[in-house]
């Protein structure tokens, strides 16, 4: 019993470390992509920017967007998926029996 508990804890450690190396691949390509298309904006030939959305650049939509997604990730990778909750919960459900 005690080596199934502890493959799982490995199982679960590996699915964690995993999202982790995960997110910080994807938070390496937002920040180099994402000022790629702020330095494309800035340079851009602006001469076609006489309408009311020249207040809002055009990358704004991409940072924003990538950024609710890397987030979810942050929050999925680093709050969310401790590996010792599972241990707590079921501490707490074996406590109630």
């Amino acid at each position: 019993m005690e080596t199934t508990l502890q493959n799982e804890r490995e199982r679960q450690l590996w699915k964690q470390a995993k999202k982790r190396v995960g997110f910080r691949r994807q938070l390496i390509s937002y920040i180099i992509i994402n000022t790629f298309l702020w330095i494309l904006w800035f340079i851009g030939d602006k001469q076609f920017s006489n309408s009311s959305w020249e207040l809002m650049p055009w990358p704004l939509w991409c940072t924003l967007g990538w950024g609710i997604g890397l987030a979810y990730s942050y929050f999925d990778a680093f709050v969310f998926n401790k590996p010792d909750s599972i241990e707590r919960e079921f501490e707490k459900l074996k406590g109630k029996i």
